[in-house]
């Protein structure tokens, strides 16, 4: 169960490579990830929450700009795959499976960036623009991110 959980929530980093780790980051400090005493217990603390919050919101935010660039381009792709191998690192730390949770982590990253990008380029020709097909991502990859977390509790 934790590789499936691990998995999507590399899919909501290829979605939204800063909110796979804001949500983490929140499930952790509200206690719903329990990664107190292993080498993730950093991420339950309050300064993390907020540094990870933040970058979700600036990301939410510029990537609504028309100048943002492709998330297939190599250095947007690889930071995906980074953290979503991060991000399934930490579930995978829950119950000590630390580098199967990092794999499945960097498997769902691939996964969530190219089919991301076609479904959003596919919404966005469906719509006649990009912002609607950007605002139904962004509430996919919160609203997914949140239950991910909440269901290894």
């Amino acid at each position: 169960m934790l590789y499936i959980l691990a998995l999507l929530i590399g899919v909501v980093a290829g979605l939204r490579a800063m909110t796979a780790p804001a949500a983490v980051a929140w499930g952790a400090c509200l206690g719903w990830l329990p990664v107190a005493g292993t080498w993730a217990g950093f991420m339950g603390h309050w300064i993390t929450v907020g540094i990870f919050t933040i970058l979700a919101v600036v990301e939410l935010v510029t990537d609504q700009l028309p100048s943002t660039p492709s998330r297939k381009v190599p250095q947007q792709f690889g930071a995906r795959i980074v953290i979503g191998a991060f991000t399934g690192a930490v579930i995978g730390a829950t119950g000590g499976a630390t580098i199967g949770g990092l794999i499945a982590g960097a498997i769902g990253a691939v996964i969530g960036t190219l089919g991301g990008a076609e479904l959003r380029k596919r919404l966005a020709i469906a719509f006649g623009k990009d912002l609607p097909a950007a605002l139904i991502e962004d509430a996919v990859a919160i609203i997914g991110g949140l239950l991910i977390v909440a269901a290894v509790a």
